[in-house]
């Protein structure tokens, strides 16, 4: 958005002054479509038919008096915060709003016939006249069915029409609801709103009575299909257990469970035992059973108790013959006796260990057996558990079965017998706290609010128009906003005065009295010129502009006029496409100029004018040339400028717009300073610093920005002083200079 700032640092702040600014700048316009629409809506207002509004408040009854409760066949949970919003949505229901406007005959009231408009009376006019002069056929009376579809059509505007004037309101954390209903006729607002009220009791015990006697007829049909349902499943259930021959299928089930679980228990055993029989019989084949040696190694073999014995006899017929082998000869009666009983008793040892191996084999033999007959116990277990099971399930289907019909029965049964006794009571679903009364004075308009409403909105909207103009304009309007926003330095402001759109400003408006604003703002904008390039030789000074139309011939005239007051000056018209200061001078068009005097066909001294008003002197372009471009470039007009610098002391060029051609960029390389001549309020950012770029990347010494055609209520800075002059009598005569 484009906002007036000031800089801090690299940011921009927004100031308060810029709203102030844009506010003043538009305050007029912003006045004026206040007051039109607040105008326009106090006539509006004036015009609008006052409604009334009436009120009736209803109590709407939590829990319904009853002589036995059964909330379940009406099927509404009072406790529930759904149920009053269903009852709202009944209040608001279209079968409520038809009822009321057929008790009221509300379809011939003033509210509900059509307002008639300048079209339709055109229109009743044209068909009269069509009547009139043109013959009509004969019109036939409308049908029974086509009356009553035109009356239903009729009708349901008229709903749509009276839900729109009525409205439901609930009472926070209470029962109580308000019935309000607006209209130009504050007796009907009042029958409405009472009569919504009984026609949403009426319509709800009437539903609640005609629901109770559904309900027992629906009741009873069903109760004599549930007896013959539950009558079929017991018939069902008891020829089950004949054929079967039940008695007690549970306990039956549990005991062959039992007995399921121990041969299963057993069987694991003598696998287990059949197992470890089996890997001692394969370490004793792998071994071979006449090797006694490696079979004493087996752990099973080697801690049966017989063995252990045996094995105690041989240590000891060892240490028998150790001992005396140290105390007698190998022929000893003694050794030969000890050895005799060692080899007996090792041949024992074996003997034993055979006959371990050969009860271990028999032993083996029996468990497997014994596990052959378990698996078949077990599997016949299994067949008749699982045979059991199937019976104990189709019996338990059986059975809740019958149990299912029962309750159901009995349920409906109790419903029924409920409902018979209570349906000829019903108490009232709500009450009325208070009736709608027929009101004094009307709800709406309000036209003092709407007056007012209209005059702040429109002034808001106003504002916010003027703000997003403001933002949308990218042009530039004042001083702070040329070097914001350009970066430049901002040499002076120009006033807009009043004159032609077709016709420019008179050129001698400088020296008109009756513009002394003007001609001092022309000064200050020397002055600015001249302090601004004090350090560097400021002799040839250029003139150009983005497009054409900004006023750069206009900027060249009177800034060679300012300076022509203290020196000598010649105005040079460099703009050879479209020349403009032999008309400004009210010269002849065949007056020779700068084109001639550079293709040689002219000297200098017969082309220059001298100004007898300003006594400046004046180069017009001459005869438009064909190549402007090639005779700006060429070496004649760089001598030239080098001759004229000896016999001028400013030399000001005017020269063609930047967008248009690149003439202003060549004789930029020839000028001391550029003046880059900006339209307030018409140029746009862009081309401006477009512009500004090219001269900048042609090495050009841009020495600033003038800010032409200002509207004078939005000077500010640079010549809020002018005012000061011409209630004082500043004449051009005691004018510095």
């Amino acid at each position: 958005m484009k906002t007036a700032t000031r800089n801090t640092g690299a940011a921009e702040v927004v100031t308060l002054g810029y709203y102030l600014k844009v506010i003043n700048k538009f305050k007029w316009r912003i006045a004026l479509l206040a007051i039109l629409v607040t105008t326009l809506a106090m006539v509006w207002a004036l015009q609008l038919t006052p409604s009334y509004r009436a009120s009736a408040t209803l109590l709407i009854e939590a829990q319904q008096r009853k002589a036995v409760s059964f909330e379940e066949v009406y099927g509404l949970d009072a406790s529930k915060k759904e149920y009053y919003q269903t009852q709202y949505e009944i209040l608001r229901s279209r079968a409520i709003a038809r009822d009321v406007i057929e008790q009221l005959n509300l379809l011939e009231h003033r509210d509900f016939q059509p307002k008639p408009s300048m079209l339709s009376w055109v229109m009743y006019d044209i068909k009269q006249w069509v009547k009139q002069y043109i013959p009509q056929k004969p019109q036939t009376l409308p049908s029974t069915a086509d009356a009553q579809q035109a009356y239903e059509k009729r009708m349901q505007k008229i709903i749509t029409a009276f839900s729109r004037r009525l409205s439901i309101h609930p009472i926070r954390k209470t029962q109580l609801v308000v019935i309000a209903y607006e209209s130009s006729d504050p007796a009907l607002a009042a029958d409405v709103a009472n009569a919504v009220g009984e026609a949403y009791i009426t319509h709800a015990m009437q539903a609640k009575m005609g629901i109770a006697k559904q309900a027992s007829g629906w009741l009873n049909d069903r109760l004599s299909i549930l007896r013959e349902r539950l009558d079929k499943s017991e018939q069902k259930l008891q020829s089950y257990r004949e054929r079967e021959d039940l008695v007690d299928i549970e306990g039956v089930v549990g005991l062959v469970r039992r007995e399921l679980e121990q041969t299963a228990q057993q069987l694991v055993e003598a696998k287990r035992n059949q197992s470890e029989l089996n890997a001692i019989m394969r370490v004793v084949d792998e071994y071979g059973r006449d090797d006694i040696a490696r079979l004493e190694s087996i752990n099973e073999i080697t801690t049966h108790k017989v063995i252990q014995d045996v094995k105690r006899e041989v240590v000891t017929a060892q240490r028998k013959v150790s001992e005396l082998r140290q105390v007698y000869g190998p022929k000893h009666p003694k050794m030969i006796a000890a050895r005799a009983e060692l080899a007996t008793v090792q041949e024992n040892l074996s003997a034993q260990i055979r006959s371990l191996v050969m009860g271990l084999e028999k032993e083996m033999r029996t468990a497997n057996s014994t596990v052959s007959a378990l698996q078949q116990d077990v599997e016949q277990l299994r067949q008749r558990f699982q045979m059991l099971t199937r019976k104990e399930t189709e019996y338990h289907q059986l059975k809740r079965e019958v149990e299912t019909n029962r309750n159901i029965y009995d349920t409906f049964l109790s419903r029924s017998k409920e409902t018979e006794v209570t349906s000829d009571f019903n108490s009232p679903i709500a009450r009325f706290t208070d009736y709608a009364y027929q009101p004094t004075n009307p709800a709406k308009p309000n036209r003092k609010l709407i007056v007012v409403l209209a005059f702040v909105a429109t002034l808001g909207f106003g504002i916010v128009l003027a703000f997003l103009t403001d933002a949308l304009n990218d042009t530039l309007n004042n001083a702070e906003e040329v070097e914001n926003k350009l970066g430049q330095r901002l040499l002076g402001v120009l006033p807009s005065l009043p004159s032609s759109k077709r016709k420019p400003l008179p050129t001698h408006t400088f020296f008109d009295k009756g513009k002394l604003a003007f001609a001092e703002a022309v000064r200050t904008f020397r002055t600015s010129l001249v302090l601004s390039q004090m350090d560097r030789d400021n002799q040839v000074i250029e003139v150009t502009s983005s497009v054409p139309g900004e006023g750069k011939s206009t900027t060249s005239i009177n800034l060679a006029f300012s300076l022509g007051q203290m020196e000598k000056v010649l105005l040079i018209d460099a703009d050879m496409r479209r020349p403009s200061l032999a008309g400004r001078f009210s010269l002849p068009a065949y007056q020779p100029g700068l084109a001639n005097v550079l293709a040689n066909t002219q000297q200098l001294e017969e082309c220059i004018h001298v100004d007898e008003h300003s006594n400046i002197h004046v180069l017009c372009a001459g005869q438009i040339p064909s190549n402007p471009l090639e005779l700006l470039s060429s070496e004649n007009f760089k001598a030239l400028l080098a001759h004229l610098r000896q016999q001028y002391d400013y030399i000001v060029l005017d020269t063609a717009p930047l967008e248009a051609v690149s003439d202003a960029l060549v004789v930029s390389q020839h000028s001391d300073s550029v003046i880059y001549v900006v339209k307030s309020g018409s140029t746009r950012q862009g081309l401006v610093k477009a512009g500004l770029h090219r001269l900048i990347d042609a090495k050009a010494n841009v020495c600033g920005v003038l800010l032409n055609q200002v509207n004078g209520k939005q000077k500010q800075g640079h010549n809020a002083h002018y005012g000061y002059y011409d209630s004082h009598g500043y004449t051009q005569a005691n004018a510095p200079t």
